[in-house]
């Protein structure tokens, strides 16, 4: 059984990606594989990753503060403090923050283990650009498929 987890505001691993800001809350280790759960803040102009499906995957959001724009299939939203958004497997998705302020949302994936990918596309990145050999490599390793 896993040990409970209680963090505070700001707390917990965090890594800085594309001029995001992604803390870990919790991860498939901490939920027996159940799902992982992070903090995400992105940064203003943030363009997003390119529209994309998970096989497997479901990808949930909830904005806390900004507006977060998100495709979900063949519609565009605005996803203000307080929208959820349940983007269930198979569905072309992905979200951006056209904006000037921060967007800063809770993301949730069942099942666990999509957080990883995360930490590995910002150590491919080191301080250069991605490689699109690597950054293919990475997807398929994480149920991400790149659509248009």
């Amino acid at each position: 059984m896993a040990d409970p987890i209680v963090l505070g505001p700001g707390e917990g691993e965090s890594i800085t990606l594309a001029g995001n800001t992604i803390v870990f809350k919790a991860e498939a280790a901490d939920t027996g594989g159940a799902l992982g759960f992070v903090e995400y803040t992105a940064a203003p102009g943030f363009g997003g990753p390119p529209p994309h499906v998970h096989d497997q995957l479901h990808d949930m959001y909830f904005v806390l503060e900004g507006t977060l724009t998100v495709r979900v299939g063949d519609d565009t939203l605005e996803a203000r403090p307080g929208s959820y958004v349940l983007i269930p497997p198979g569905t072309v998705h992905t979200f951006s923050n056209p904006g000037a302020e921060p967007a800063r949302f809770l993301s949730v994936h069942t099942p666990g283990g999509f957080e990883q990918y995360f930490k590995d596309v910002a150590d491919a990145l080191g301080t250069g650009p991605l490689d699109p050999v690597a950054m293919g490599e990475i997807a398929a390793r994480y149920d991400f498929r790149v659509v248009s």
